[in-house]
Formats: C-alpha cells, structure tokens, sequence
C-alpha cells in the first residue's frame, strides 16, 4: 500500500504553478532592481581606474623611452585638444607637440569610455603635452630647464583619481577622497 501511494504523489508534482511561478518573477525583478544602479557605479568605477591605469603606463613609457634614447620624447592628445579621445607617444623630432608624417609614433591609445573625463592642469597651459628629455626629466616648450608639472584628473559621476606629476617628472596616482591632503 505504501508503495501505490508514493507513486500517486510522485506524479502530481510535475512542474510549478502560475503563482509560484509569478512570485520567484517578482523576487527576481526586485533584487535586480536593487543590483542594478549599484552595478553602474561599479562599472563607471573601474573604466575610470583602467583610463588612469592606462595613461600612467604611458607617461612612464614616455619617461623610459625619452631615457633609453637619450632624446625628447612627448605625450600628447590624440586630437591635440582632448585626452578623452586618446593619446599618442611619439619621438618628437620638430618640437611641435604634434606626430608629423616621418615621426616615430612609440605608442597610441584610443578614446576612454564616455563615463570618463579627463583634464589636466600643468605649467604650460599653452598646449596639452608632457614632454621628456633624455634624464627622464620633464620640460616646458618655452625652456628646457623649465619643469612641465601638474595633474590629470580622471574623474566620473561619482568618483575621481589624479596622476600628480612632480617637479622631477615623477608621476603617481592618488584618490582624493582618500589622500585629502597629499592629493
């Protein structure tokens, strides 16, 4: 007896009910819901790290390379105006912060994600460019003993990072809801 009754039940369960069905829907929407803008920050978070990431590597490729050849060596915007659409390292052998035809581009990136903007403010404002010379020193078009200093912002709707470039040339990277004081 206990047999046939095991079977009855066992044939009865074959899926689940509308209701069933509609409450696991509901739940699903609402912890998606609740996920969802926290996601966003997320993902705006990391572009804007990876952009900083990237544009230090290359300011010290810039740096390593203008070292290794003895030479200038120059960062500058893709677009000459705007870091948000890229940038190139190139060897520049007219000084004019621009890679002519004939010129060795070392190095190019792409524009950075939408969510990113990216400004800076350095000690020749004239121009956007960090430009090295062979002793890994930066310098201004105006004088070869004058420093090109400052900072880049990378900066999203929520959060931010600095590449702060020193008087020597050395960059480094802070958080200023961190590093109040020193960033």
């Amino acid at each position: 007896m206990l047999k046939k009754n095991f079977h009855r039940y066992a044939n009865d369960s074959r899926g689940f009910t509308l209701l069933e069905m509609m409450i696991v829907v509901s739940i699903a929407g609402i912890l998606l819901a609740i996920g969802v803008p926290s996601f966003r920050s997320m993902i705006q978070s990391q572009r804007m790290v990876a952009a900083t990431n990237e544009f230090f590597a290359a300011i010290l490729l810039t740096r390593s390379e203008a070292i290794e050849r003895g030479g200038r060596v120059d960062l500058v915007p893709a677009d000459a105006n705007d870091w948000n659409k890229g940038w190139v390292v190139f060897v520049d052998a007219n000084d004019n912060q621009r890679p002519d035809r004939g010129e060795q581009i070392i190095f190019s990136h792409g524009p950075v994600s939408r969510d990113v903007v990216v400004q800076s403010v350095l000690t020749d404002s004239k121009s956007k460019y960090l430009s090295y010379n062979g002793s890994g020193r930066t310098h201004t078009n105006a004088s070869s003993m004058t420093p090109q200093f400052g900072h880049l912002s990378f900066t999203t709707d929520e959060h931010a990072r600095k590449i702060i470039i020193n008087f020597l040339g050395r960059p480094r990277i802070c958080n200023p809801s961190i590093d109040k004081s020193s960033c």
